[in-house]
């Protein structure tokens, strides 16, 4: 966004206190320690801070233009401007709105209980291989990410692709709000943040919020197996398509294992097929793929396109991530958990082919915001690592019912962990390591091999 101090006032029906009402502002933080010159600053606010506070510090770091709910300076120069605003998230979200307008661009958003940021990934990299796209850097998908990505896009840009989150209800709406989507990718509904929604219906209704905004000639694309699809198609006016392995108007059919991702035939219906290798490992890794393919599909890529973007996809790090040490494989999937992406990462670890001699090792931390169901979603899961002939590490408090078999441990800490993956890991091993962020399991894999990190 590129607007002068004036228009930024006009916009948000606020007053310049300080400075020159013409001079223009390129570009949007809210963070000091990362300050963009000649931009503005939106000095937040929450509980134990006052981005107030920082707001002379980002005039002198190369701000142009800072907003604030109350300035604390005094006079400033020609060359700088200080507006005032009641709520700067508010504003901040205002100005989104407003720049969104001024975007002529195909827009998706993506939401969903997993593996929203691998899709978000996967769809950049498709639709990059013919449009300028800007997207959600990382996982920013929540009240500030989302404003913050919108206004990050250019008027070079000829796409933009956004993931929106939530742990509450109510919370997805005014990101639709903002966004205004023509497309809508709901990757699945599971349990993620039923502490806060109480049920899988309750979070199928907030996230079918994204199916309500769609407008009439959008489109909304989900997994064929995803047991909601009915209720999504009569939450929406737009069209729905599935996407799936073996079924939907686009699909995977005949699945290649390798030893780093899988080769598939990606079927579009009607059109043929091609062979594509999704260079990440997982069968949920594939679905994600193919509803990027859908997307770029129906945005007029040719299947060659398609499939030059999902081979040449670069995931976010922490997404089942492949790395060799010593003769030992690390699965790095420790961005996030919650029990359908435990299940879905302990099915890809029981696909790894292993030597004779080696093991299959989940190292696993708690999972979060899962309220009185935390204890029988843990158990479950341990239940299912024993089912499956692993060897579970649970880690830390929170774990505990996860070790409740055979070659089952839980150990109190990253220290304690890293010290028995140290002493007991050996040259053919596959060791997958996954919890919630809370949990911080990426700091027993970093401890225990460094030197893979």
């Amino acid at each position: 966004m590129k607007s002068s101090a004036q228009q930024i006032s006009e916009i948000l029906g606020a007053k310049v206190v300080a400075g020159s009402v013409s001079v223009e502002a390129n570009g949007v933080f809210t963070d000091t320690r990362q300050p963009v010159a000649g931009g503005l600053f939106v000095a937040l606010c929450g509980e134990n801070f006052n981005g107030d506070h920082f707001a002379a510090e980002a005039l002198e770091k190369g701000a142009s233009v800072a907003l604030v709910k109350k300035w604390e300076g005094g006079e400033l120069g020609a060359n700088k401007a200080v507006i005032e605003v009641g709520d700067t998230l508010l504003a901040l979200q205002r100005l989104a709105y407003w720049w969104r307008s001024q975007l002529h661009v195909p827009l998706v958003c993506i939401t969903g209980s997993n593996g929203k940021t691998s899709t978000k990934d996967f769809v950049t990299s498709v639709l990059s291989q013919k449009f300028s796209v800007s997207s959600t850097r990382g996982n920013l998908n929540n009240h500030i990410g989302l404003p913050l990505s919108i206004l990050a896009t250019t008027q070079e840009h000829t796409a933009g692709v956004f993931e929106i989150g939530m742990n509450h209800s109510g919370e997805l709406a005014p990101l639709c709000e903002i966004s205004r989507p023509q497309y809508g990718i709901i990757t699945n509904i599971g349990t993620a943040h039923i502490e806060f929604l109480g049920s899988r219906e309750a979070i199928a209704e907030e996230k079918s919020t994204l199916a309500r905004y769609l407008p009439e000639n959008g489109i909304l694309f989900t997994p064929a197996g995803c047991d909601f699809n009915e209720y999504f198609r009569s939450r929406t006016h737009a069209r729905l398509i599935h996407v799936g392995n073996g079924r939907g108007l686009v699909r995977a059919e005949n699945p290649k294992p390798q030893t780093d991702g899988t080769w598939i035939d990606l079927v579009f219906e009607g059109e043929g097929r091609i062979e594509v290798f999704i260079p990440v490992l997982g069968k949920h890794m594939i679905t994600n793929a193919l509803l990027a393919a859908a997307l770029g599909w129906k945005l007029g890529l040719s299947h060659q396109q398609i499939a030059q973007g999902l081979r040449s996809v670069n995931l976010t790090t922490g997404r089942m991530r492949r790395i060799q040490c010593e003769g030992i494989t690390l699965l790095d999937d420790t961005y996030n958990a919650n029990p359908e992406s435990m299940e879905a990462a302990l099915d890809t670890l029981c696909d790894m082919e292993v030597p004779e001699g080696g093991r299959r090792i989940a190292v696993l931390g708690r999972m979060g915001e899962l309220g009185v169901f935390a204890n029988e979603a843990h158990l479950r899961i341990g239940k299912l690592a024993k089912s499956k002939g692993l060897c579970l590490i649970a880690v830390g408090e929170g774990a505990e019912n996860m070790a409740t078999g055979a070659d089952s441990i839980h150990l109190p800490d990253i220290h304690s962990a890293a010290g028995w993956l140290h002493s007991n890991t050996h040259s053919g091993d596959v060791v997958l390591f996954k919890g919630s962020r809370s949990a911080a399991i990426e700091k027993v894999l970093q401890t225990a091999f460094p030197t893979a990190c």
